[in-house]
């Protein structure tokens, strides 16, 4: 069978189900639901609350609150709260990052009130009982250690807040355990009063699920807030840093070097641009030119990688690789060869098509992974509004031509722009 005939056959599939159920609740609450026919039902809170919203001496707080609203409710202490779902074969996970806060489970699609019930009572009534708090700190703080001992993870928030200059979008996302261990009850209150409002959420669904019944559900189970939202002033994000090369020295066993800029945000018009060059040069496919270049023709790395990042005004581009610290001269050298390529010269036309196919293939294949699909499309209403639509992302994936691409690494892969963070 060919690639075509199987790639038009995921792109069916994916668009099987893509009819969303969604509804504004009295409450704010924004609630979306993808039906399926699978048993099993994926759902959850997404709240537009991470990192960036920190205030100074709030450092690490957005994930400090994440772990604690496992702690105990009005209804439910801790014990009870993992049970809840456990019990029944369910599972119930959570995570931060720099613009959001999610809860979110999985269940038999019987057991989805209960679910809901849960993640609404964790949410929306979390005591952070104190002595739960002078526990669960000291977890936090392993987890910490352990990051800290990960520099090929470590070096990505340290390269954002060189890129972002000490702005709460720079913030290494768990914090320091000397803030953690002077923060209480009141000050996980504080955040989330602050923060985990309906109006500030969305409730996501993915599973074969009466909407009707979702909807009074939920209706019963999140109230509107009794006080309005507190106005909050963001912060502007700093100019852009001048391109330069810092060394950092932690005696690792080999050398990790980040080089890279800041770039588009989730709405720039250069966005699928960015995507479509991103992973044509550094991608998770092994043809990505980085990995053909360092890894497979001179056999100098075994991770090569370049990402992007969207933020809602902003974003990263990069790239990370490891490497012997003899070779980073080397190394450096070669990506700078990739990157000056793709500024000289628009792609062919047939390469531009194969970089669409290959992006194409990898997003329908992604839909057969439902749970981050799920929390794909609650992102995507949380922060835009819109229901995800493979098929509106694909004639965006077409409309980018190019000249559009050689714009792009154009405008971002000047050498005076970028910055290089090396570990050694």
């Amino acid at each position: 069978m060919s690639f075509r005939v199987l790639f038009n056959i995921f792109s069916y599939l994916c668009r099987l189900n893509m009819e969303y159920n969604t509804k504004t609740l009295a409450s704010g609450l924004r609630v979306i639901h993808l039906p399926s026919t699978s048993s099993v039902v994926y759902c959850g809170f997404q709240i537009a609350a991470g990192t960036r919203d920190e205030r100074p001496g709030e450092e690490g707080l957005a994930h400090f609150c994440e772990h604690m609203t496992f702690k105990g409710t009005q209804r439910r202490n801790a014990l009870q709260i993992i049970n809840a779902l456990e019990g029944i074969g369910g599972e119930l996970n959570a995570f931060t990052n720099k613009e959001s806060t999610v809860y979110y489970a999985a269940v038999q699609k019987e057991h989805l009130r209960v679910a809901v019930d849960v993640l609404a009572d964790m949410v929306f009534h979390s005591q952070y009982p104190q002595a739960e708090i002078e526990r669960e700190v000291e977890v936090i703080c392993d987890e910490i250690e352990s990051y800290n001992d990960s520099p090929a993870e470590l070096i990505y928030d340290e390269f954002e807040n060189l890129l972002f200059g000490g702005h709460p979008l720079g913030h290494n996302i768990l914090g320091t355990a000397e803030h953690l261990r002077t923060y209480t009850t009141a000050d996980a209150m504080r955040f989330t009063k602050r923060h985990y409002l309906p109006m500030k959420s969305v409730f996501f669904v993915y599973g074969s699920v009466d909407f009707d019944r979702l909807v009074m559900w939920l209706e019963k189970a999140v109230q509107k807030s009794p006080e309005p939202p507190v106005a909050l002033e963001e912060q502007a994000l700093p100019d852009m840093p001048v391109g330069a090369t810092m060394v950092r020295h932690r005696n690792t066993h080999q050398a990790h070097v980040m080089i890279g800029t800041r770039a588009y945000g989730a709405n720039h018009p250069r966005r699928m641009a960015l995507y479509l060059l991103n992973n044509l040069l550094g991608g998770p496919g092994m043809n990505a030119r980085l990995n053909l270049v360092l890894r497979e023709r001179h056999g100098l790395v075994y991770t090569v990688e370049s990402t992007t990042v969207n933020y809602g005004d902003t974003g990263v581009w990069s790239v990370y690789f490891g490497c012997d610290e003899h070779d980073v001269t080397r190394c450096r050298r070669l990506v700078r060869r990739e990157l000056d390529k793709l500024m000289r010269s628009p792609l062919s036309n047939s390469r531009l098509m194969a970089a669409k196919r290959q992006l194409k293939g990898q997003l329908a294949i992604a839909c057969d992974s439902r749970e981050q699909f799920a929390l794909d499309f609650g992102k995507s209403f949380l922060f835009d509004g819109k229901e995800r639509d493979l098929d509106n992302l694909f004639s965006r994936i077409d409309g980018v031509t190019a000249e559009d691409v050689q714009a792009v690494a154009g405008e971002l892969f000047l050498e005076e722009r970028l910055t290089t963070l090396i570990y050694k």
